[in-house]
């Protein structure tokens, strides 16, 4: 996905554009309701749970996730990095962004150009008939480091490499609210070339809460819940800038007055800074009007490369804007390199949810939770930032060198986990409850609920691989939740029926809203009745026996929390088999993931892990009995094998975080009993899943609609039973075949291959119902999870193949960075920033670790 660059620090397997570079046609939404910024994303920038930014391959900065869960996407034109370069007395200055302000602001200024237009005869082609046009430089991201390369403006050879402190196995820097910029600075000519940087910042403090406390929750158009979100944006009344010189280390601190010690959402601090040493001059400027021309601090700028030095610390006056500045001007002689960093870092310790409901953010741990900490923070970067990226490459470097992974499926792995950030990430503090804090991701931007526990099925497969303790705390966190009940009457979106907002004893959807108060309240969503739901008690107990045997198969405490949700969940998904064989029966209301496709009857993707979810519940119980019998016995079993394959450096972080086996005296009774239920279960279900379903060559979509669909992922359940070393639960033969059928017709027929597998399709790969929704869509994560399976049966080559397509769609059609859930035949897409795309990480785990 990369051209190699002159830059040796930029790995070949980035996403790659030309800086200021559009789209032709991008895709756009599928529904007007449904969220679109637009193409122009990039890399988030900040740790997760922390707020972050992102910065666009335009260069400008214009998202703005600094309030838990909430959307913020606009251009600020005042935070930008600028660039003055003098040689032979000729002198040019650029702010480094291809969008000038539409408003009317920072007229002085001048922006760099997306394109240089050059005449035919200074073409070294005789060929060309007409104007050309030549790249300004480009930009590149691997999550979590992004770079531009300024190319064919400046007569210096000029980089910025940016990232946050995020690595596999960090339970501490991942959550730091800062970003590191690391300029280089090269010098190609034969003559001494001056250059000044510099980074300007918009105090935007106070501006990044909801102005409504209490939105009203109303019903889009497409049945989903949503409430208003209204920020203080602009709203800069009382903030002020000030100086701060640290020994080698300078900067501005932005802040504002408050009458009340006591921070609330919102309130606190940004900060930007560099280092002094005596081969640079360093300048800043604390006070300046970025709502206006900006000729105060462009003109010194721009003709000498410096700023006026003036530490002026007057709040602003209600409607009035603010801004800080610091410079870096330095002079390079010819073939000689310099590095310049800057330090970007903000200190907002709280995450209000409902009124009076709020958590304090992991990062608080580390730094403090008065608000005041964010030069603390710019110290912590400036000491360690070279420690943390070599720590980044370290991780990175083991998947980057592998040969039997195509280079944009690596590239596709690292950016996907962009949503670890931007996902309206909350990481709570920690506590004796949660030593590693509370975590959870939005389900999409669209659907602003956290961890839809049918999504984060295949979702997760990236937290659980690279940070396993926060994927464990997600599964306590909905262990929890499903004894609680709410009684609260709605009215589900699809069919305007009433019901209740949670069951006792049913597993909840989701882990609740950020207008609300998410781990504590959940089942947000009312598009459908989520207590009828038939995949989410399946899902549950799929995840935690995962989650045991991924990371070791030692941690029995969290088995042992999880095991009577387990038991719940299951019992009461059974209330579901009304004819008492064995297997609960979709409804014919849209019960299950695809929550506008019916089925009816037994179906082939509930059914199925409706019988994976009972092996591994067997397998639990078993586990528990035994621990509690023999634990030294345990230890040498078979189920340990489960750890032997991930000794690759690549994921050893899995690991490293294994609790101690703790011997629970409870009576074997209290697992027996469920055991033998589930197992009576099984022998029921098993042969009358085969009977009713499979049809010879696949298996069919339910067993009482009378579809002939082909079905992308009709057995999720078998998938889930090999990567638990369950015992299948079809025929390995009838896997194959039914496999071989969806890469044939809903990838291969559906539009020549061109988009990726559709999830439900004819056999020669025409649609069932043309107007059909979800049937007829392409589902990137359930893509990759399919990819993931047809790994696990040994169709590498198939599989690889489907991963490459839909990789390409996403990453060739503006929609870098806001991966959706679903893409159409027609270009347009739905449910952008989505959770599932993450699934991509189940494919590697599938390549490294093979066939059980």
């Amino acid at each position: 996905m990369s051209d190699r660059t002159s830059n040796p620090n930029i790995p070949p397997q980035t996403w790659n554009r030309p800086i200021g570079l559009g789209w032709d046609n991008p895709y756009t939404v599928r529904y007007p309701s449904n969220l679109d910024d637009g193409p122009w994303h990039g890399m988030p920038l900040g740790g997760f749970g922390a707020g972050c930014i992102g910065r666009s391959h335009r260069g400008d900065f214009n998202l703005w996730h600094i309030d838990g869960g909430e959307h913020v996407f606009r251009s600020l034109p005042a935070c930008q990095f600028s660039v003055f370069e003098e040689i032979d007395g000729k002198k040019q200055a650029y702010a480094l962004s291809t969008e000038p302000p539409t408003d009317g602001s920072l007229s002085a200024w001048k922006w760099y150009p997306s394109e240089l237009k050059i005449k035919n005869e200074k073409l070294k082609s005789e060929e060309q008939n007409s104007d050309s046009s030549l790249s300004t430089g480009s930009y590149h991201a691997l999550y979590p480091r992004s770079w531009f390369v300024y190319e064919n403006v400046f007569q210096a050879q000029l980089s910025c490499e940016q990232f946050s402190p995020i690595w596999a196995g960090n339970y501490q820097e991942s959550s730091y609210p800062v970003a590191i910029f690391e300029w280089i600075a090269h010098n190609p000519t034969d003559r001494p070339i001056t250059l000044s940087i510099m980074l300007t910042w918009q105090n935007t403090v106070g501006w990044f809460t909801n102005a409504n406390k209490s939105p009203e929750i109303k019903v889009r158009d497409d049945g989903s819940p949503v409430y208003e979100y209204n920020s203080r944006w602009g709203e800069s009344g009382g903030n002020f800038n000030r100086l701060v010189e640290d020994f080698h280390r300078i900067g501005c601190v932005m802040t504002r007055l408050s009458a009340s010690e006591e921070v609330k959402e919102g309130e606190g601090q940004w900060a930007i800074a560099t280092v002094a040493n005596a081969a640079v001059e360093v300048f800043y400027q604390t006070r300046w009007n970025p709502a206006g021309s900006g000729e105060d601090i462009w003109r010194p700028f721009s003709q000498e490369g410096f700023l006026l030095d003036d530490p002026d610390e007057t709040p602003a006056a209600g409607g009035e804007q603010l801004a800080c500045a610091i410079a870096v001007r330095f002079t390079i002689r010819p073939g000689k390199t310099r590095k310049i960093p800057f330090i970007l870092a903000w200190d907002f310790p709280i995450t209000e949810f409902a009124p009076e409901v709020w958590y304090y953010r992991r990062y608080t741990d580390f730094f403090g939770r008065n608000g005041k900490n964010v030069w603390s923070i710019i110290r912590t970067a400036m000491k360690h930032s070279d420690t943390w990226r070599e720590n980044i490459q370290a991780w990175q470097q083991p998947i980057l060198a592998r040969e039997d992974l195509p280079d944009s499926i690596k590239m596709a792995m690292f950016n996907e986990l962009y949503a670890l950030t931007d996902g309206g990430t909350l990481w709570s503090a920690a506590d004796e409850r949660d030593p590693k804090g509370q975590f959870a991701v939005l389900e999409c931007i669209d659907y602003r609920w956290y961890e839809s526990l049918d999504v984060r099925l295949y979702g997760s497969f990236a937290l659980l691989m690279l940070w396993p303790e926060l994927d464990k705390a997600v599964l306590l966190a909905f262990a929890r939740a499903i004894f609680t009940g709410d009684d609260t009457p709605r009215v589900i979106g699809w069919n305007q029926a009433s019901a209740v907002r949670k069951i006792a004893g049913a597993t909840p959807h989701d882990l609740g809203a950020p207008n609300e108060h998410p781990w504590e309240k959940t089942n947000y969503t009312s598009y459908q009745d989520c207590n009828l739901w038939k995949d989410l008690p399946c899902d549950f107990v799929l995840q935690v026996y995962r989650d045991f045997l991924l990371t070791g198969s030692t941690d029995y405490e969290f088995l042992q929390e999880c095991w009577p949700a387990i038991v719940e969940a299951l019992a009461y998904l059974k209330t579901f088999d009304l004819d008492g064989d064995g297997i609960p029966e979709n409804s014919g209301a849209p019960d299950q993931t695809f929550d506008d496709w019916q089925m009816r009857g037994v179906s082939a993707y509930c059914g199925g892990l409706w019988l994976a979810a009972l092996e591994a519940a067997i397998a639990i119980g078993s586990l528990l009995i035994q621990n509690q019998s023999n634990v030294e016995e345990l230890n040498q079993s078979p189920i340990t094998n489960f750890n032997k394959d991930f000794t690759d450096v690549s994921l050893s972080p899995i690991t490293n975080y294994q609790l101690p086996i703790t011997n629970y005296q409870l009576p074997i009774t209290n697992y027996q009993l469920p055991i033998t239920n589930y197992q009576n279960w099984l022998e029921q279900a098993k042969p009358i899943y085969q009977q009713r379903l499979w049809n010879g060559q696949y298996y069919r979509l339910d067993s009482e609609s009378g579809s002939e669909v082909v079905m992308a992922d009709q057995l999720c359940g078998q998938f889930y039973a090999r990567l638990l070393g369950l015992p299948d639960i079809v025929p390995e033969e009838c896997a194959l075949s039914a496999l071989e059928t969806v890469y044939e017709s809903c990838f291969i027929k559906f539009n020549q291959g061109e988009f990726g597998a559709a999830n439900g399709v004819m056999l020669d790969g025409s649609p069932e119902k043309p107007g059909a929704t979800h049937p007829l869509e392409v589902w990137t994560g359930i893509n990759f999870g399919l990819a993931a399976f047809m790994m696990q049966m040994g169709m590498k080559e198939k599989a690889l193949e489907l991963t490459e397509v839909v990789v390409k769609q996403i990453y060739a059609n503006g929609l870098q960075f806001r991966t959706p859930e679903a893409i159409t035949a027609t270009g347009t897409f739905r449910a952008s920033h989505y959770l599932r795309a993450m699934a991509i990480w189940a494919i590697y785990h599938e390549l490294v670790i093979g066939n059980w």
